[in-house]
């Protein structure tokens, strides 16, 4: 079981951030589907910055 990342580690981080970012993406088309625009586009930047924490190399900041 040493082969596996623990948790924190930089592969399931941007594993999340990917799937965080898949997630929001849906959201914010639903959103702005049924008008609400707002929403869609808090959906948005949260796709944007999910994105961003996936790419390779995004250390970031890890709050938690």
């Amino acid at each position: 079981m040493a082969d596996q990342p623990k948790v924190g580690e930089p592969v399931e981080r941007a594993a999340v951030a990917h799937y965080v970012a898949t997630l929001s993406a849906d959201l914010a088309v639903m959103a702005r589907r049924t008008g609400l625009q707002t929403l869609g586009f808090l959906l948005e930047m949260a796709r944007l910055e999910a994105e961003n924490a996936s790419r390779p190399g995004a250390g970031g900041r890890n709050p938690g």
